[in-house]
C-alpha cells in the first residue's frame, strides 16, 4: 500500500522490464506520484508455456528487494529454482572452486528465474499500486530540461513532465542517446548461446560453470530438473551452432562438460544474443538518471548484470527518501552526484573484475598462475566468503534493501 507523499514530487520511468518495473513499484509504494512509460507493455507468460529462453540468477541481495516490493513470493510460487551449491572449474586443467550455501550461513546462493515471469509478477504487481499511472505502448522521441523539471514527448505528440526522469529502457537506450551519453564499449565479438538442456541426471540445484580457451559454458538449474545453458562463444562458432542439428550440439557439449549430469538427452530451442560490455560516461544528467543496461552493460559469465540494475534502484530509493525526509528537492544536484558516484564505483569494480576474469581465463599462458590463483581461494574460507558476500549482492556497501531492511522500515528512518 502506498504511503502519502508531496504530490508535486512526480518521477517518469522510461521502459517497464524488470529493472523500470521494479523502480516504478517501489517509489509508488513509497508516495512518489509515478508514471511509467513502456513501448510494448505487459509481458506475457503463463505457466503452461515452456521454460523461457532468457533467465536471470536472482542474488540473495536482489530477492531481498523484489521480497520488499512485494513480488518475490509470487516469483517464487510461479516457477523458479534456488540453488544451494556452485561449481566453477577450469577447463585446462580441472582446477575448481566450489561453494555450498549453508556453510557459509546461507540459504541458498542464487535462485533462478525466467525474465517474462519476473517482468509479469511485476506488472501484476504494478497493475494494484494506484500511485503508479502506466501508458503503454508510449516511445519517447524528445526530452528537454529546464531548471525546473524534465520533460518528455511521446511519439503521438504528447508532451509530458516531472521532477524527476528514470532512463531503465536497456543495454541500447534512446534515452541515453537523447540524453547525450557517451560511454565506453567492448565488443567481444562473442555470442551467449542460450537453451534448456536435459542430462542423463536431473540438475538438483547446482549452478556450475567451466571456464573454456573459447569462453564460460554454465548450466543453471530448472525447476523440472533440467539446466539453462549459457555458452559464450566466438560470434561465428555460436552461429554454426544455432543452425546446425540437435545431435552435433549435443555432442559438442559432451566433448567439453565433461562428465557433469552425464550426457546430453534432450535440447530444446535455442538463440543467440551477442556479447558487449559498456560503461556510460556518466549516470546522472541534470534530472536525469539511468539505471540497469542503460547506464552499464557487463560481460554475463559472473550473471551479475540484472542484479547491479537492482542495486541501482534500491540505492536510489534510500536516496529519494532521504531527500524527501529532509525537505530536498528530489533533483538535488549534490544528493544524486552522491548517488551516482556510489553506484559507479561498485559497477566499476564488479565490470573490471568480469572483464579481467573473462580475459584470464582465455589466455592459456597464465594457465598456472589462475589455477593457483582458484586453488588459493579455494583453500581460504575467508577469501571464499568475501566472493560470496559481493556474488550475494549483501556486502558491506550494499542497499539497505539487499540487506533486508523492510521498506517500511526504510521510509520510517530518521
Amino acid at each position: 500500500m502506498s504511503t502519502p507523499g508531496n504530490p508535486s514530487e512526480r518521477i517518469l520511468v522510461v521502459g517497464g522490464g524488470v529493472i523500470g518495473a521494479t523502480a516504478a513499484l517501489l517509489l509508488g509504494q513509497c508516495g512518489f506520484q509515478v508514471t511509467l512509460l513502456d513501448a510494448s507493455g505487459a509481458p506475457d507468460w503463463s505457466v503452461d508455456q515452456p521454460v523461457g529462453l532468457r533467465v536471470a540468477a536472482i542474488s540473495p541481495g536482489s530477492a531481498q528487494i523484489l521480497d520488499a516490493a512485494g513480488v518475490w513470493s509470487a516469483v517464487t510460487s510461479a516457477r523458479s529454482c534456488a540453488y544451494g551449491r556452485m561449481q566453477v572449474q577450469d577447463g585446462a586443467d580441472g582446477a575448481a572452486l566450489s561453494f555450498e550455501a549453508p556453510l557459509f550461513g546461507h540459504e541458498r546462493l542464487g535462485t533462478i528465474v525466467e525474465n517474462h515471469l519476473l517482468g509479469h509478477c511485476l506488472w501484476q504487481a504494478l497493475a494494484h499500486e494506484p500511485a503508479v499511472e502506466i501508458r503503454a505502448p508510449a516511445r519517447v522521441t524528445a526530452c528537454t530540461q529546464t531548471p525546473a523539471h524534465i520533460s518528455v514527448t511521446l511519439e503521438d505528440g504528447e508532451s509530458l513532465t516531472a521532477d524527476l526522469l528514470l532512463a531503465c529502457d536497456g543495454g541500447a537506450s534512446p534515452l541515453r542517446t537523447l540524453l547525450g551519453v557517451r560511454g565506453r564499449v567492448w565488443d567481444y565479438n562473442q555470442r551467449g548461446l542460450v537453451g534448456c538442456v536435459r542430462h542423463t541426471r536431473p540438475n538438483s540445484g547446482t549452478a556450475w560453470q567451466r571456464f573454456l580457451p573459447t569462453g564460460p559454458l554454465a548450466f543453471l538449474p530448472l525447476a523440472d530438473g533440467r539446466s539453462s545453458m549459457v555458452w559464450t562463444l566466438p560470434s561465428q562458432d555460436a552461429q554454426a551452432l544455432l543452425a546446425g542439428s540437435d545431435e552435433h550440439l549435443s555432442e559438442r557439449l559432451n566433448e567439453v562438460a565433461g562428465d557433469f549430469l552425464g550426457p546430453v538427452s534432450e535440447l530444446g530451442p535455442r538463440a543467440a544474443f551477442p556479447l558487449t560490455m559498456r560503461l556510460g560516461e556518466h549516470s546522472v544528467v541534470g534530472r536525469a538518471v539511468l539505471l540497469g543496461d542503460a547506464a552499464h552493460v557487463v560481460h554475463p559469465l559472473a550473471g551479475q548484470g540484472v542484479n547491479m540494475g537492482f542495486a541501482d534502484v534500491a540505492a536510489l530509493v534510500e536516496t529519494l527518501l532521504e531527500q524527501r525526509r529532509q525537505g530536498r528537492a528530489l533533483s538535488q544536484s549534490a544528493a544524486l552526484q552522491r548517488f551516482a558516484q556510489a553506484r559507479r564505483s561498485e559497477v566499476s569494480l564488479m565490470a573490471a573484475g568480469v572483464h579481467g576474469l573473462g580475459l584470464a581465463f582465455r589466455a592459456d599462458t597464465i594457465s598456472p598462475l589462475r589455477s593457483l590463483g582458484m586453488r588459493l581461494v579455494q583453500s581460504s574460507w575467508t577469501l571464499r566468503d568475501a566472493f560470496l558476500q559481493r556474488a550475494a549482492g549483501q556486502g558491506p556497501n550494499a542497499p539497505a534493501l539487499a540487506r533486508g531492511v523492510s521498506l517500511g522500515e526504510l521510509m520510517a528512518a530518521r
